[in-house]
């Protein structure tokens, strides 16, 4: 994520996590990114976070139905604490991904790279 205290396995777990949100399994991507979630700290803890809880969202819209948007509201807090481009994602885009995903099932938002990367 950001350099700074990420193993090769929490790079490679929330790797996998992206992977799984991109082809819409947002319960694994979660899970995938729980534990790098417990060893972070400060702005990478902040940029799990709000991951953790966008996947939360979309798996609640669409696996139970739920038309609250609760969980979305507050990964966009997490991320807007951050730069645009932190953690290697465009966190603006992602955001937006999100909410089209949040009303149409067939959108599959993904962790882009941000512009010029």
């Amino acid at each position: 994520m950001s350099g700074g205290d990420w193993t090769p396995g929490d790079a490679a777990a929330f790797a996998r996590g992206a992977a799984l949100f991109a082809q819409g399994e947002w319960w694994e991507a979660h899970e995938a990114w729980e534990d790098p979630w417990l060893r972070a700290a400060g702005p990478d803890r902040a940029f799990l976070q709000g991951v953790i809880l966008l996947a939360a969202a979309l798996h609640k819209r669409w696996h139970h139905g739920s038309l609250t948007h609760r969980n979305y509201h507050k990964a966009s807090r997490y991320l807007e604490t951050l730069p645009p481009g932190y953690g290697g994602v465009d966190l603006p885009r992602l955001r937006a991904e999100v909410w089209e995903a949040l009303h149409d099932p067939a959108r599959r938002p993904r962790l882009h790279p941000p512009a010029g990367s």
